[in-house]
């Protein structure tokens, strides 16, 4: 699967540069924060990152840095969720959302084992979201995005709840990232 339509979708979403004051990110264009572009060897100002410069941020760190192109070559659309949130909420994020979510769903190991809880999408996670989709089939896949959906949704919730800032954010978040 080729990540581009996501990657452009996204950065549609994200817009150019923005600087939000109760953003803890900094500075951002593209949804891509100063320090990921300075960690990317980007040393000018944020306001003029070129665009292509996110575009291979967005699918070297969120896309194959991760592993997605296994989740994808599996369940597209959980793929696209988990670059999204990780794009977002930060790749380790969305790796345990996965792993917790098909944890979740595998019917106290009856369907499948547990995988341990670790943000990284590996071998284990594969197999176990091999499995899922064996047993649950075609509509597994939205069920799982549900879920992983789901997972996000708190994780919000609960970022504005203990950081007030965040409620600046939480509208937005909900209204752009979920579902």
């Amino acid at each position: 699967m080729d990540p581009t339509p996501l990657i452009d979708e996204l950065i549609a979403r994200e817009g150019g540069y923005v600087t939000h004051p109760a953003d803890r990110g900094g500075p951002t264009r593209y949804g891509i924060t100063q320090a990921v572009a300075r960690a990317h060897g980007y040393a000018g100002d944020m306001a003029r990152l070129p665009l292509a410069t996110a575009n291979a941020i967005y699918r070297a760190d969120y896309w194959t840095k991760p592993g997605l192109d296994g989740i994808a070559a599996l369940a597209p659309k959980v793929a696209a969720e988990l670059f999204d949130t990780g794009a977002n909420m930060g790749t380790g994020t969305a790796a345990g959302f996965l792993r917790r979510a098909l944890n979740a769903l595998n019917r106290n190991g009856a369907d499948y084992p547990d995988i341990a809880a670790a943000g990284v999408i590996d071998a284990a996670a594969l197999t176990a979201l091999k499995a899922f989709l064996r047993v649950r089939g075609v509509a597994g896949e939205t069920i799982l995005v549900k879920a992983l959906d789901a997972l996000q949704g708190e994780r919000y919730v609960a970022l504005a709840e203990a950081r007030p800032a965040d409620e600046a954010f939480l509208y937005g978040w909900l209204a752009n990232r979920i579902g």
